[in-house]
């Protein structure tokens, strides 16, 4: 699989994902605050469009009577059936030796000079409270 460039860093905050379409799959493209994350946008159980689903956290192991929440925003549930994943590894929450989805290198490179629209400039100045751009 090539690379692809799928958007800004600021057009994707902590907390927001994106889906895309690159080489004929659908991917989903997550920022965990601030980390980068990329899982197939299919879920292994019937083919539901995981990464649409609701992205919450998971009760953590605790002692008797105690109840302790955790890993905010790096779960995302299945819209069909409930089934939840691992946005950070791809594994199942019930059984993460066994159900996977699909998880991709991502990676934040500055885009090169060349590959930037070129964009003409005008000199700016100031004359008497006037704006002036300079043709």
């Amino acid at each position: 699989m090539g690379k692809c460039m799928v958007c800004p860093v600021r057009e994707l905050p902590p907390g927001g994902r994106k889906i895309v379409s690159i080489e004929g799959r659908s991917i989903g493209v997550f920022n965990i605050r601030g980390q980068f994350y990329a899982i197939r946008n299919r879920c292994p159980h019937q083919g539901a469009q995981l990464c649409v689903g609701h992205i919450q956290g998971i009760m953590l192991p605790s002692d008797p009577g105690e109840y302790l929440y955790g890993r905010d925003g790096e779960i995302v549930r299945c819209p069909w059936h409930g089934w939840e994943f691992d946005i950070t590894n791809g594994k199942s929450v019930f059984d993460p030796f066994k159900c996977l989805v699909k998880t991709y290198e991502v990676e934040v490179v500055d885009r090169p000079e060349e590959d930037s629209p070129s964009v003409e400039t005008y000199q700016v100045t100031e004359e008497a409270g006037w704006i002036v751009v300079t043709v």
